[in-house]
């Protein structure tokens, strides 16, 4: 008992000191057969192989070798690259928009030019003139457009119409370049700018903005008061082709269309592009109408030159050109707008007597015609069917109706009373304004083909038609008489000798619309200017034509104006 007691002691003894003795920790091999795991307090436990300890070291010396090659590669093979990249990523290129060049009128007044904003990133924004008749040649532009990140997928402006479209390179300028650094936080730390813009150019237009303004002015009054649907108007210097006033009604809001800033001034763009008068329209440069009279004087000059009538032979006129029908059917029946009795060349031009252009043009009985073919040619000599070469954009040009374009056309052939109507301006002859303006100029300026232009001071080419002054001065002083005696009576406006020729289009197959044209120059005795103005789509019963708009516009330059003197 002592001696268990005393093993005892020791035992607790040595437990509390924590030591273990070997037999509590091993156990006897012999005796493991035997053993009862379930009442043991721990777990057996065996030591790892070395295997393991050479895998572990093999794949540290992996991972170190990868990040010593990826190293390489980054700092020594591709350094440059991602150094570029790191500056790329801090640093951020935005364009710097240069001021679009202005447009003034040739006395130096604005028709356009540009505002900016308080802050640096503004892009400089266009305004235009509010003076009424200018949408159409100033046009108008499209700005440079971001996306929600703020980069600029569109970095120019655009010029979408007139002289913002025809100019666009030399009023966009040079965009410049600033760079501006940013941080981890993606906020702007600096601003430098590395490439500064350069001014488009300045545009100084022949243009004069009151004269403009007022044959806009008028040209709306009698499209209002007559009425008409829409019209147009060019003056222009019969000398050197210069554009005095040239406008379309009715117009569009430059303003507006460039820069929208409501919802109100949005629902007017969109009023704008689905109105039946095609707002969009410039009808001086891209309306095609048919001339009617407006083309006797031509015609007239014509047949001088080609020896089919003398000045002085006269053509008796009844009101009406009856051909009779060989095969026994019904007479064909060519009226004229009223009874000229016996009519001259100058008469007939005054008067505009289309009973004596039927003859003259197609010919009947004894009097020879000029025929579908020389119509076409000297048609053609005076410009018509071509464009002008004018410096706006989409300039259409008009057609001269042959025997190829109606079998074309039509499939059918060509008869005499075609020519007839070509020959008083009906049928499929169209022109644009713009190719009667310079027309006109051509007899005007005793026999030459300018070229008209809006830009002040430019010098463009002019054609010598080679016209016997003699019989140009037959119809020049018929163009005379159209104002003191015939239908252009509206411009016998003392102070002011004009010579005009005034044309009645008939539209549709019931002739209930017509177009209404005036056409002339001015002063007679020494020619300076031309004018056309088209009044489109008016009753056929109105009383007040094209002859009244450029009427006022005459009298407020003879009164306002050192044009008229």
């Amino acid at each position: 008992m002592n001696v268990f007691r005393h093993l005892s002691t020791r035992r607790a003894k040595q437990a509390a000191l924590h030591e273990i003795d070997p037999e509590d920790v091993f156990l006897d091999s012999q005796n493991l057969s035997k053993l009862n795991l379930h009442q043991m307090e721990g777990q057996l436990a065996r030591p790892l192989g070395t295997r393991v300890h050479y895998l572990f070291l093999v794949c540290i010396a992996l991972v170190m070798c990868s990040a010593v090659v990826r190293l390489y590669s980054m700092q020594i093979i591709h350094g440059d690259e991602y150094k570029i990249q790191a500056e790329n990523n801090h640093l951020r290129t935005t364009p710097l928009f240069a001021l679009r060049g202005t447009i003034s009128d040739r006395n130096g007044t604005l028709l356009a030019w540009n505002t900016t904003g308080t802050s640096t990133d503004d892009i400089p924004r266009r305004v235009y003139t509010t003076t009424p008749g200018f949408s159409h040649i100033l046009g108008y532009v499209s700005y440079p457009k971001k996306d929600q990140s703020g980069v600029f997928w569109q970095n120019d402006y655009i010029g979408k119409d007139g002289l913002e479209k025809q100019y666009q390179d030399r009023l966009l300028g040079v965009r410049g370049e600033r760079v501006i650094a940013i941080n981890a936080r993606h906020q702007v730390e600096a601003r430098n700018v590395i490439v500064d813009p350069i001014p488009g150019e300045n545009l100084k237009l022949s243009i004069d903005k009151d004269v403009q303004a007022e044959l806009y002015r008028s040209i709306e009054s009698l499209a209002k008061t007559a009425p008409f649907t829409a019209g147009a108007g060019v003056i222009m210097d019969i000398h050197t082709g210069e554009i005095l006033a040239i406008t379309s009604y009715p117009a569009y809001d430059n303003n507006i269309v460039t820069n929208p800033r409501t919802s109100e001034e949005q629902k007017q763009i969109r009023q704008s592009l689905t109105d039946p008068r095609n707002l969009f329209l410039d009808r001086a440069v891209t309306g095609l109408f048919t001339p009617g009279s407006t083309v006797k004087p031509f015609l007239a000059l014509a047949a001088l030159m080609e020896g089919v009538i003398t000045p002085e032979k006269t053509i008796y006129s009844s009101g009406q050109l009856v051909v009779k029908n060989k095969y026994g059917g019904p007479d064909t029946v060519f009226r004229d707008w009223k009874a000229h009795g016996y009519t001259d060349m100058r008469k007939a031009i005054a008067e505009s007597c289309d009973e004596y252009f039927y003859q003259v043009g197609g010919g009947f009985k004894d009097q020879p015609g000029l025929g579908i073919e020389r119509i076409k040619k000297y048609s053609e000599l005076f410009g018509f069917a071509t464009t002008t070469g004018i410096d706006l954009p989409d300039e259409k040009y008009g057609i001269i109706p042959s025997p190829a374009w109606k079998q074309k056309v039509f499939k059918q052939d060509w008869l005499v009373g075609d020519t007839y109507h070509t020959a008083i301006g009906q049928y499929g002859f169209q022109i644009t304004a713009l190719e009667l303006v310079r027309g006109v100029a051509a007899l005007a300026n005793g026999g030459y083909l300018v070229t008209p232009h809006i830009i002040a001071g430019t010098t463009t080419p002019t054609i010598d038609l080679n016209l016997p002054q003699k019989d140009l001065q037959v119809v020049l002083e018929g163009m005379r008489q159209g104002v003191v005696t015939g239908t252009g009576g509206a411009l016998n406006i003392p102070g002011i000798e004009v010579a005009s020729k005034s044309g009645t289009a008939e539209l549709g197959s019931r002739k209930e619309l017509v177009n209404s044209w005036i056409s002339g120059f001015f002063p007679y005795s020494n020619p300076k200017y031309a004018f056309v103005v088209i009044m489109e789509k008016g009753a056929h019963n109105n009383l007040r034509g094209s002859v009244f708009a450029i009427r006022e516009t005459l009298i407020w330059m003879r009164d306002n104006t050192e044009y008229i003197k």
